[in-house]
C-alpha cells in the first residue's frame, strides 16, 4: 500500500514538473498597455487574454520550439519562435495595423469613385445619377472641385491646364483619343460607357509615378473584375437605343454594350442655332472578356465608334456662314493582366492599340488625319510586408499620326512619330497607422526630341485624429507638346508642370469635407508667332506660366432621410505666355470661381430619384481688339440648374427624364470679332453661345437579369 502511494505522489508531482507558466506583458508603441489581446500556442488550445495591465499566464505541457501568437484587433499579429521554457516574463510590444480602415490614406490631389475604396468621394453610381452628366462620366466628374466649366468643349479642363493635359487610362493602360469629335460650341462626350466601369480614380495632381505624359491630371477607369449575374440591360432614348448584355461562366465572363444615337428627330422637334444638312449620328459597341486563371485575371477590352455630321455655322466674317462637315471612326482595344508571382510578388502588364480616323472639310479645305498609337506597360510589385511595398515598371507609347491638307490650291502632307520610353519606380513606407511616405521616380525618353526628362515625385500623409488627417505632395510632370504643333515642328522640348498640394481631409459618418490648396509651375510651353498654329509658324519652347489656388467639397448622405448631396468650390489664379501671347495672360478657358451644387432625393412612394445640378462659374476672360489688351475683359457669368427625374415602373423598368439648364439661362463662351474694323474703326462682335440653351432627354431603361431586382439606375 505504501509503495502505491509513493508512486502516485511520484506520478502527480512528476506532471506537475511537466507544466511550464508562460507570462508577460503586451503594451502598444505608445507603452500602453493593451487589454483583450489574444496570446496563444500555435497549433495548441493553450493559451490566455491580457488583463486591464497588459499582463497574461497560463500553463502548457508542450515541450520544446513553438511559435506564441499574439493578437489584436487594429493591430499586427506578432509571432515569437523559441524554446516553450524561455517564453517567461516577456515583454511584448504591438504596433498598429497600417492596413486598418482607420489607418491614414495618401490622398493629396485624389478622388476615387470606388465602391471597395477606404475613402470614396463619390461612388461609381453617383458618377452617372448626376442631372447635368446626361450619363457621361466626364460630365459628372466636371463637378468636382479642380475643374473649370468650359461648356462649348466638354473635355476636363483641370487646374488651370487646358484639357490636352488630362490623360485617361482604361486598367492602367493609356487611351490616345477619349472624346468622340462635336462641332464647334457643342460639347464633345467620353467615347466609354459606364456600363462597363466599377471603379473611378481622378487626379487633379500630384499623382503617382506610374502615370506619365500629362501635365495637370490623370483620370483611371477600371473595368469589373467579376459581374455578380448575368442580365441584359435595353435602352430607348430620344436620341437613341442602347442594348448590353453580360454572360457569366466557371472562370470566364463577357459584357457588351451597344447604342446608336441620331439626333436628327430630336432637330425636328428642338430647333438649334446650327443649319444642319446632316444631323449628328453615332454608333458605338465595346466589350470587355475576363478570365480567370489559377493566379490572376486577364481582362480583354475593345471599342469601336463611328460617328458623322455635316452643317453650317454662324461666321462673323461669312455672311453664309462656314460649311463644316466630319466623318469619324475610332477602334481601341485594351488587353492587361494582374497576377500573383509568389513571395509576396505581383505583376501587372498590358497592352492598348488605337486606330482614330478623321475626315474633316472646312468650306474648300478637305483635312483628313489618321493616328496609329499604342502603350505597352509592365509592372512589378513587392510587398516586403505591410509598411513598405516597392512597385517599379517599364513602358514605351508609339504614336504615328499622319495628315492630308488640300484644297483649291495647297496639296500638302504633314505628320510626326512619337515614341517614348518610360521607367518609373516607387515605394509606399507606412511608418504607422497615422503617417506614410510615397516616394518616387519618373523617367521618359522622347525619340522626337532625343532627350530624357527625369520627374521626382512624392505624397506624405499624417492623421491628426480618429476622422481628420493632413497630406502634402509634390512632384514634376511632363508631356510632349500635341498633335496640331507636332505635326508641323518637332525641335522642341517636352513641356514641364511642377506641382505643390496641402490636403486636409475630414471623414464621419457619410459625411466628407475636403480643402486643397495647390501651386503649378509651368515651363517649356509652346509658343508661335501667328495667329493660330499653322506650316509656316516659328514655334519654340519658352513659354511658361502658373496656377495656383483653393479647392473645397463637402458631401452628406446621413444628416437627412434618403437625400444625398455634396458642394464643390474652386478658386483659380492663373496666368500664362504662351502660343501667340505678347504677355502673360489669364487663358480664355479659365474662369476664376467655379461653384457645384448636387442633390439627390429619393422619393418612396413615388417610387422616384430625383436630382438636380447647378453650375456657375465666373465670366471668362476674351481679348477686345478695340481695347488693344490681351484677355482684359470677362463674359457675363455662367449659370445652368440641370434636373433630372428616374421613375420605376417596377423593379427592372425605370422611366427617366431630364432637362440642362431649365431655367434657360443665355450663357456667353466668348465673342468673335470681325477681322476689319467698320468705317468707325471699330470692330464688330458676335456672341458665342451654346448652339442650344438647353437639352431634353427622355429614356425608358429595361433590365432583365437573374435576380429580377438589378435595374440600370446606376448607368442613369
Amino acid at each position: 500500500m505504501s509503495k502505491l502511494i509513493t508512486i502516485l505522489i511520484l506520478l502527480i508531482f512528476g506532471a506537475v514538473n511537466a507544466q511550464t507558466t508562460i507570462s508577460g506583458k503586451v503594451i502598444d508603441t505608445k507603452n500602453e498597455p493593451i487589454f483583450g489581446a489574444n496570446v496563444y500556442l500555435e497549433g495548441t488550445y493553450d493559451g490566455a487574454t491580457t488583463n486591464e495591465v497588459g499582463e497574461f499566464t497560463f500553463s502548457t505541457e508542450e515541450t520544446g520550439t513553438l511559435t506564441l501568437v499574439i493578437s489584436f484587433l487594429s493591430f499586427e499579429t506578432k509571432m515569437i519562435q523559441k524554446d516553450v521554457s524561455e517564453m517567461k516574463q516577456l515583454f511584448i510590444k504591438l504596433r498598429e495595423d497600417v492596413e486598418s480602415l482607420d489607418a491614414v490614406v495618401l490622398s493629396a490631389g485624389t478622388f476615387e469613385a470606388n465602391d471597395n475604396s477606404k475613402v470614396s468621394v463619390l461612388k461609381p453610381l453617383d458618377v452617372v445619377t448626376t442631372a447635368s452628366a446626361l450619363g457621361d462620366f466626364v460630365g459628372a466628374l466636371q463637378t468636382l472641385p479642380g475643374t473649370s466649366n468650359v461648356s462649348e468643349d466638354g473635355r476636363l479642363f483641370v487646374r488651370g491646364g487646358n484639357a490636352d493635359e488630362t490623360q485617361i487610362f482604361i486598367d492602367g493602360i493609356r487611351v490616345f483619343t477619349p472624346y468622340t469629335p462635336s462641332p464647334n460650341n457643342s460639347p464633345t462626350r467620353g467615347r466609354y460607357s459606364p456600363f462597363l466601369f466599377d471603379g473611378i480614380t481622378f487626379s487633379t495632381g500630384g499623382y503617382s509615378s506610374e502615370y506619365g505624359q500629362a501635365l495637370s491630371s490623370v483620370l483611371l477607369l477600371n473595368t469589373v473584375d467579376e459581374p455578380v449575374q448575368e442580365k441584359t440591360d435595353i435602352g430607348i432614348m430620344s436620341v437613341g437605343a442602347t442594348l448590353g448584355n453580360t454572360q457569366k461562366w466557371d472562370n470566364s465572363s463577357l459584357s457588351f454594350n451597344v447604342s446608336y444615337i441620331n439626333l436628327g428627330p430630336y432637330l425636328e422637334v428642338f430647333k438649334d442655332r446650327n443649319d444642319w444638312e446632316t444631323p449628328y449620328s453615332g454608333a458605338q459597341g465595346e466589350t470587355v472578356f475576363r478570365q480567370k486563371l489559377n493566379n490572376g485575371m486577364l481582362k480583354f477590352y475593345a471599342a469601336f465608334d463611328t460617328s458623322k455630321f455635316k452643317l453650317t455655322q454662324e461666321d462673323i466674317n461669312y455672311e453664309d456662314g462656314i460649311d463644316f462637315k466630319l466623318n469619324n471612326s475610332n477602334f481601341y482595344v485594351n488587353t492587361s493582366y494582374k497576377g500573383v508571382l509568389g513571395s509576396n510578388w505581383t505583376m501587372t502588364t498590358g497592352l492598348s492599340y488605337t486606330y482614330a480616323k478623321n475626315k474633316l472639310g472646312i468650306e474648300a479645305s478637305d483635312i483628313d488625319g489618321a493616328e496609329n498609337s499604342a502603350h505597352i506597360k509592365m509592372k512589378l510589385k513587392k510587398r516586403f510586408h505591410s509598411r513598405f511595398k516597392l512597385n517599379f515598371g517599364v513602358e514605351q507609347f508609339v504614336t504615328d499620326y499622319k495628315e492630308n491638307y488640300s484644297d483649291d490650291t495647297l496639296d500638302e502632307t504633314y505628320g510626326y512619330d512619337n515614341n517614348i520610353t518610360a521607367g518609373f519606380a516607387e515605394a509606399d513606407l507606412i511608418f504607422s497607422k497615422d503617417l506614410a511616405l510615397k516616394i518616387g521616380m519618373r523617367a521618359d525618353y522622347s525619340s522626337v526630341f532625343k532627350t530624357t526628362e527625369v520627374a521626382p515625385r512624392a505624397a506624405l500623409a499624417y492623421k491628426t485624429s480618429k476622422n481628420g488627417q493632413f497630406s502634402l505632395a509634390y512632384g514634376n510632370f511632363f508631356q510632349n507638346p500635341n498633335r496640331d504643333v507636332l505635326k508641323f515642328s518637332q525641335d522642341l522640348r517636352a513641356e514641364k508642370t511642377s506641382h505643390y498640394i496641402l490636403n486636409y481631409q475630414y471623414v464621419n459618418n457619410g459625411k466628407i469635407f475636403r480643402a486643397e490648396a495647390y501651386r503649378k509651375d509651368y515651363d517649356n510651353l509652346i509658343k508661335y508667332n501667328t495667329d493660330f498654329v499653322q506650316f509656316d509658324s516659328d514655334f519654340n519652347s519658352s513659354g511658361n506660366g502658373y496656377a495656383q489656388g483653393l479647392d473645397f467639397f463637402w458631401r452628406d448622405n446621413t444628416s437627412i432621410k434618403n437625400v444625398d448631396y455634396w458642394l464643390s468650390y474652386s478658386y483659380l489664379d492663373t496666368e500664362r505666355n504662351y502660343q501667340n501671347f505678347e504677355t502673360s495672360a489669364q487663358p480664355n478657358y479659365a474662369t476664376n470661381h467655379n461653384l457645384s451644387i448636387v442633390g439627390k432625393y429619393w422619393i418612396d412612394s413615388w417610387k422616384s430619384q430625383v436630382g438636380l445640378s447647378y453650375s456657375f462659374s465666373s465670366g471668362r476672360p476674351f481679348t477686345n481688339p478695340n481695347t488693344n489688351q490681351l484677355l482684359s475683359e470677362r463674359t457675363k457669368s455662367y449659370n445652368s440648374l440641370s434636373l433630372n427625374w428616374a421613375y420605376l415602373l417596377d423593379q427592372q423598368k425605370i422611366l427617366y427624364f431630364s432637362v440642362n439648364n431649365v431655367l434657360g439661362f443665355r450663357n456667353i463662351n466668348g465673342y468673335q470679332y470681325s477681322n476689319t474694323p467698320d468705317i468707325d474703326g471699330q470692330f464688330n462682335r458676335r456672341a458665342l453661345t451654346p448652339a442650344a440653351d438647353q437639352f431634353f432627354f427622355v429614356g425608358f431603361f429595361w433590365t432583365i437579369s437573374e435576380d429580377k431586382t438589378d435595374n440600370q439606375l446606376d448607368n442613369l
